[in-house]
């Protein structure tokens, strides 16, 4: 009896009209996204190279290592293609420096605006807008539809179990609907490498991920809507309160979470933090030239050779001693704002999720490695570049204040070679594993699952209960 069920959905939505036109706009759709994703990544990937020819270039002919201006970039991630994220939002590119705090700068959305008013056109949005109404279409009247039409008291006239009826239901509607729009997300997926966009084992997993994340949001907006097909008995009133539902899952929940946390949660702004390193510098600065005066009247002498090292040599170890407190002070700002920034992501976060959505975007946004984690884990290789940059320049005889040292005190030297570029460390940046990633994504798949089963076991247990 079962499979009677299942092969009547299954005719029932694959031979309307209803399904041919709305199946042929996700499909282009669908494929429109993975082109135009590999079209950006295309456009991303040339501007990346670019920019690093471009670093290089700057350099050349430069006699002096220390009046380089060397920037580091973030490169294009292939999967950002398809889930965008948070990549175009953050910093891009790092002016890199010996010593200091190491800021992002130059996110796409800055140089175009008109993206950032728009957005993409990635498989992500198509998954979260385009496929949830998609399947609340097909699915709000799936019970209460057929009562209404007549049907559904003709199939119970025959000896037809109610569970195995509402299970043929569910599982027809979702192979009809999911099975078909594989074919153009196979489509795409076999387009990423022909138009250029790198793939490799791991990147082939995450997005294999990032669809079965897919699925399953569909899954949710699809048995939420045969579950409103039992509980109410118009197929037009179903249809309403899945809209409302939609609405406030797709667009008030998740903004309305951002807000309540901003409310809940007071993080200074980068404004407030810039202006504590300000005044704490020019305290240190002015501490400083006074330990400075001191010493110049304490040591002063006529062998101005003997005067100017000294003093070179007093002026360093000052330097030494207010960077290591300036950096104390910085870290400790930093520290309290990520704390209090941690908290209320944490609490956005944790308010966003009641909707499937936010749970699914944050699930793709993290398989994708496009999540909030990005620019942090950008930041962190950017700091332990630092370090391998910081020690190659002073083995150059750059100092602290990026000044070309020269030896035994003598400014007439014979001006050195032009420099050689290929000396640099080059940058390399590197995502995380795939174990992490599923290991972040693993609450919100978590939560898309139990979604599921709730509004499964609601359509399931409402209609053995129904009035036929």
């Amino acid at each position: 009896m079962f499979n009677i069920i299942l092969d009547k959905e299954l005719r029932e939505i694959i031979g309307t009209t209803k399904f041919a036109v709305t199946f042929g706009v996700c499909a282009v759709l669908i494929l429109l996204a993975f082109y135009v994703g590999a079209r950006n990544y295309q456009v991303s990937r040339q501007e990346y190279e670019a920019a690093v020819a471009e670093n290089i270039q700057q350099m050349e002919g430069l006699t002096d290592w220390g009046s380089i201006d060397h920037r580091i970039f973030l490169p294009p991630q292939p999967l950002a293609t398809l889930v965008s994220g948070v990549s175009n939002d953050i910093g891009r590119t790092v002016n890199m420096q010996s010593r200091g705090e190491l800021r992002t700068e130059g996110s796409r959305f800055n140089e175009d605006p008109l993206f950032a008013v728009f957005r993409y056109l990635d498989l992500e949005y198509i998954f979260a807008i385009i496929l949830s109404l998609f399947a609340i279409l097909f699915g709000y009247d799936a019970v209460n539809g057929e009562k209404e039409r007549g049907t559904l008291g003709l199939t119970f006239a025959n000896p037809v179990p109610r569970d195995q009826y509402i299970l043929g239901k569910i599982v027809g509607s979702f192979v009809a609907l999911i099975v078909p729009l594989m074919i153009p997300i196979l489509i795409g997926c076999l387009m990423l490498p022909v138009l250029g966009v790198p793939m490799d084992m791991d990147s082939w997993l995450r997005l294999a991920m990032v669809i079965l994340a897919g699925i399953l949001y569909f899954g949710v907006f699809l048995t939420l809507s045969v579950f409103m097909s039992t509980l109410l008995q118009s197929s037009s009133a179903s249809l309403m309160a899945l809209l409302v539902v939609w609405i406030f899952a797709v667009l008030i929940i998740p903004r309305t979470s951002v807000l309540v946390a901003g409310r809940s949660v007071d993080v200074p702004s980068v404004d407030q933090i810039d202006y504590e390193k300000s005044r704490f510098a020019a305290q240190l600065w002015n501490e400083r030239m006074t330990a400075m005066q001191k010493w110049m009247k304490a040591n002063y002498n006529d062998d101005h050779r003997q005067m100017r090292d000294g003093m070179r040599t007093f002026s360093t170890e000052q330097q030494a001693l207010q960077d290591e407190k300036m950096n104390t002070f910085v870290e400790q700002l930093n520290e309290q704002r990520a704390n209090k920034s941690d908290l209320r992501t944490g609490v956005a976060l944790s308010l966003a999720r009641i909707s499937p959505t936010a749970s699914f975007s944050l699930a793709a946004s993290d398989l994708a490695y496009t999540s909030m984690e990005l620019r942090s884990s950008y930041v962190e290789s950017a700091n332990a570049y630092q370090q391998e940059y910081s020690a190659f320049m002073q083995s150059k005889n750059v100092d602290y204040w990026g000044r070309y040292r020269r030896h035994g005190g003598n400014d007439d030297v014979e001006e050195p070679d032009p420099i050689d570029t290929r000396e640099l460390p080059v940058f390399s940046y590197q995502q995380p594993p795939i174990s992490e990633a599923i290991k972040a994504s693993l609450p919100d798949l978590g939560l898309l699952f139990m979604f599921n089963a709730i509004f499964f076991s609601g359509a399931f247990v409402r209609f053995l209960r129904y009035d036929l």
